[in-house]
């Protein structure tokens, strides 16, 4: 393997990125770097999965080939979220220290739009945007990018997602044609080809491992229950692997927050990431998880977009993403720089479907588990207690003095009875709420009933019923006019001119298809898609009846057993229930 000097990276930056703890390049650094440094390098298309270098892969030549005698703006990188538009500028920042004069600017919505200004007037090389906040102040007439000499755009496949196409598209027709294009990429879906083929010109295609494929380092894993059961099943995940440290995926940041509220609630060290926080909170939660001061973080996908950290153990999937592609990117924030990781799905027995078409995406198999019973819960936290004992180092020095009081106290016990109540001390609870717990197991083919392997009896446990905080709408498009979860989404954001509308359940159907919205914006996305088209098809829309479904149970071993949890209702279903009549979808009318 070449170092970064024999790629061709200078000693000022050298320097910087050793101390960052930088030692060889990884492979996606190895391939695009010296084809970045080249004099007149060509259009590149590089596809890699999160977590893989890429920030550094574009920077480090970025910054290398800046002037910094001009103080203009020269390079453009565009992402989608501020997470990881703050993180990227951080990033060169970070790479570029041993440079006097150079500048970076983070550019993004949620923050003081005048403080923005401020910096980009005093001159900027290079400036890390949003496309919605870049958009804003290139009508202000407060950038111009019209002589830059290179646009990324990275995690285009999720900008597209979001809806960004054609905030994309505006900003793309401002800069010149003489510059270079550089698109990063997990995914390469039809949207992202479209982009590269109309602005770029005969571009390079750099790859790490398979195009669309999963990390080779994640191990992908099934735990199939009720719908009902899945807070339940979640705390029981938790429960097992003792070490997590990991990222909880939920669909909606309504569903995020109550997950993350339940689990704190419960006992757990966890907090919520979406984008009903402000910029501060967000920054605190983040940072709290950078340190591990959370073990458990609760996030939509939009919001862990610039959630930059290594060491992730666990991704867990509360709920399977609608397109495919997110559940790739998920399980790409753990297994990253070579480490082995673990993308857990919980899913229902509806949901089969999309598991093997995910498994054909990633290119590997769902190993199917059973859900832990409680007796394996407890020997599995029981050893990592004992384990945690021995790892102890013992400062002689400051017990010292301690010992003979502590003798006295506990010479009439016997070696037996000491080390019993030295686990009961800290292991009750875990025994406690465990007890005759429930077999949340879906017996199938994969999976018969553990009941019978275990002898555990089931014990009544509390529901929480879910309200129901979504509109489940009818749209006359379906697999026969090519529409897809990322159509539907984009065209809500589009014909809406919203940006933050929470979708749930996407039902795609041979002619028609359903959807979920957060209800407070119903009367706007009946109104926004009235007399729109889609491939030349004019679009109906209206809203379909749904029915609320179970919620999940709650109580925990960190809280003393038999105590509530969040008290609020969660776990709404994928599957959004609608009732049919005469094989057609019931409706009313606003």
């Amino acid at each position: 393997m070449l170092s970064f000097k024999e790629i061709g990276i200078e000693n000022n930056i050298l320097t910087a990125i050793e101390d960052l703890g930088f030692e060889k390049p990884m492979p996606i650094q190895e391939k695009v770097i010296p084809h970045l440094l080249q004099e007149n390098c060509s259009d590149m298309v590089a596809l890699a999965q999160t977590g893989t270098g890429k920030t550094a892969a574009f920077g480090l030549p970025l910054i290398q080939k800046t002037d910094i005698a001009n103080k203009s703006v020269q390079h453009l990188i565009l992402s989608p979220t501020r997470e990881l538009c703050v993180q990227i500028a951080k990033d060169l920042e970070d790479f570029s220290k041993n440079i006097k004069g150079f500048k970076v600017t983070a550019v993004f919505g949620g923050a003081s739009i005048e403080n923005q200004i401020k910096a980009i007037k005093k001159g900027t090389h290079i400036i890390s945007a949003t496309p919605g906040r870049l958009l804003d102040l290139l009508n202000r007439g407060v950038i111009n990018i019209s002589k830059i000499k290179t646009v990324v755009l990275d995690e285009a496949d999720e900008m597209l997602n979001m809806g960004f196409r054609d905030d994309l598209e505006d900003i793309l027709k401002t800069t010149p044609k003489e510059k270079n294009t550089l698109l990063f990429s997990a995914t390469m879906p039809n949207e992202v080809l479209a982009i590269a083929n109309r602005y770029m010109k005969n571009p390079v295609e750099i790859s790490v491992g398979q195009r669309n494929a999963g990390a080779e380092n994640v191990n992908h894993i099934c735990f199939m229950v009720h719908a009902r059961d899945r807070y339940l099943a979640l705390k029981r995940i938790a429960d097992f692997y003792p070490e997590i440290y990991g990222i909880i995926f939920c669909r909606t940041r309504r569903e995020t927050q109550e997950v993350a509220d339940s689990l704190i609630k419960d006992g757990y060290n966890a907090d919520a990431l979406h984008g009903d926080l402000s910029q501060i909170q967000r920054d605190t939660v983040m940072n709290k998880f950078r340190i591990r001061h959370l073990r458990l973080l609760v996030a939509t996908d939009v919001a862990a977009r610039g959630l930059d950290v290594d060491n992730i153990s666990h991704v867990i999937n509360y709920n399977l993403p609608d397109d495919n592609e997110i559940y790739t990117h998920r399980s790409g924030r753990t297994g990253r720089a070579g480490k082995a990781g673990t993308s857990i799905v919980i899913a229902n027995l509806k949901e089969k479907g999309k598991l093997r078409d995910i498994e054909r995406q990633v290119k590997k198999k769902f190993e199917h588990k059973p859900v832990p019973l409680g007796k394996e819960i407890c020997e599995k936290q029981l050893i990592h207690l004992i384990d945690k004992m021995k790892a102890v180092e013992v400062d002689r020095k400051q017990i010292d003095s301690f010992l003979p009081a502590i003798y006295e106290k506990l010479e009439k016990l016997e070696r037996e009875e000491l080390i019993q109540k030295f686990v009961s001390l800290e292991f009750n609870r875990f025994i406690e709420y465990y007890k005759n717990t429930a077999d949340l197991n879906v017996p199938d083919s994969s999976n018969k009933s553990t009941r019978e392997r275990s002898g555990e009896r089931t014990r009544g446990e509390r529901h929480i019923d879910s309200s129901d905080q979504f509109t489940r709408f009818f749209i006359n498009l379906g697999k026969t006019d090519e529409l897809k979860p990322t159509n539907i989404i984009g065209m809500v954001n589009d014909f809406t001119n919203v940006r933050n509308i929470d979708i749930g359940a996407i039902e795609i159907l041979k002619n028609f298809s359903f959807f979920e919205a957060d209800s407070n914006y119903t009367k706007q996305i009946l109104k926004g898609f009235e007399g729109k088209s889609f491939n030349k098809r004019p679009i109906s829309v209206e809203v379909a009846e749904s029915k609320k479904m179970e919620g999940a149970r709650s109580g925990s071993p960190r809280s003393g057993g038999g105590r509530q949890g969040g008290g609020k209702p969660f776990n709404k279903s994928k599957s959004g229930g609608g009732k049919f009549f005469d094989g057609k979808p019931k409706k009313k009318r606003y």
